[in-house]
Parts: C-alpha cells; structure tokens; sequence
C-alpha cells in the first residue's frame, strides 16, 4: 500500500492498493475510490471486539475494502479542520489514541479498548476513561484536531496538558492526572480542575484545537431558545 495526503487544514489521505490489498476504516470514512473498491460491512473480529470499539469512541461495524482484479483507490478525508497523521503500527509499537482519532488502516491492524490503569485518569481526565489501543501490523491514520505538536519524552520526564489536547502516546508513556492547586486558581483561573500529566519515555502528539474546545467557544453565540 502505498499513500499520500494531501491538504492542510481539510486533509485527505489517499491510497493506492495492489490487487488484494484491504483497507478498514469507520462508517462514513471512505471520501472516494476506484470502482475495483469492494465495500464488506463486518463487526472485523465478532461482537467482542465490535463492543470494545464503541467503548472506546468508534463505531461497532467496521468497512473492509478490497482492491479486486487490479490495483485499486481509496481516500479517507478529515471530519474536522486538523490534521491526519500515518503510524506504522508493531507489537514494538503500539499507540494509545483520544477517542475517535481512527480513520482507516491496513487489515493487519487491530483497534481495542484501552482503559486507564489509576481511576483518577479515568475518572477526571476529560477524555474518558477509554481510550484506543491499537496494535498488530501495518499503517494507521488518525485524525487529529487543529495542528499537532510532538514531544519526546525521556524516562521519568514529564509533560502537563490541559484537558483535551491529548492526541496520542506510545504505549510505553503513562497517563496521570493532576489537581490544580489553591482555590483561586480553581474558581478564577479558567482551567478547570485537573490536567492530564503524561510520564515517558516515549512519544507524545499533542493537537492545538480540541473540537470540544471549539463547541464550548461557539455556545455563546448560538441562538437561544425561548
């Protein structure tokens, strides 16, 4: 398989697949494809799987396409101004995703729950207490919002977040959260309660704007029922 993506602030990624090659990806992913494309709706794993999926933010059904007699294309757009991102996914390199980062991958690669090992991550992170591991084999694009910022963290080094703008981690990093301190910085600081505090090593992905950021900007301005 080969790729590229295209676009800045609405990306698309496209695909180009030698003959027998599939792709999976969410209900309503695929943007457009060569007519070769067949479309297989399946729960890719029986309903186990299906139901840890939408545990984790994504749909129970996935779409398998596969380039028949020929190579064959396929492009997946962004649902939200940001950015996509491929991943080459290994059991050496499994990755932890926010909710609903998924947009397709080779077949060889694996979507599952990932639950938070301290109940306080899951319980006050903002983000869930779900969120995506995926593992197996192949290429993964995520979908991020707004541009994404990478750090590399050395073992022990650690990075604050604030709620929302986790992107991805490598599973090696662990995830915490953090209480604001003093009473002031809670009621007046405007930063909420807690943040998120990823420790490495490995590798963060930070996203610079969280769509429920963007919702909460625009309530404001949204008309008023009577």
């Amino acid at each position: 398989m080969q790729y590229q993506i295209k676009g800045e602030t609405l990306p698309v990624v496209i695909c180009n697949l030698e003959a027998g090659e599939k792709m999976i990806t969410e209900k309503g992913s695929m943007s457009w494809m060569s007519p070769n494309m067949l479309m297989e709706t399946s729960t890719n794993g029986g309903i186990g799987k299906a139901f840890g999926r939408m545990f984790s933010g994504e749909s129970m059904f996935q779409n398998i396409y596969t380039a028949q007699g020929g190579n064959g294309t396929i492009a997946f757009a962004s649902s939200f101004p940001g950015s996509i991102k491929a991943f080459q996914i290994s059991p050496e390199n499994e990755m932890i995703f926010q909710k609903s980062a998924f947009l397709a991958a080779e077949a060889s690669v694996q979507l599952s729950m990932h639950f938070q090992k301290k109940l306080g991550s899951g319980l006050f992170g903002g983000e869930g207490f779900i969120l995506q591991k995926v593992s197996g084999y192949g290429t993964m694009f995520a979908e991020f919002d707004g541009h994404v910022v990478e750090y590399e963290l050395q073992p022990g080094q650690q990075i604050v977040i604030d709620t929302g703008h986790l992107a991805a981690m490598t599973a090696s990093c662990q995830m915490d959260i953090q209480t604001i301190r003093g009473v002031k910085n809670i009621v007046f600081g405007g930063e909420g309660l807690f943040n998120t505090v990823i420790t490495g090593p490995g590798r963060v992905w930070l996203q610079t704007m969280p769509a429920s950021n963007v919702a909460g900007a625009l309530i404001p301005y949204l008309p008023k029922g009577n």
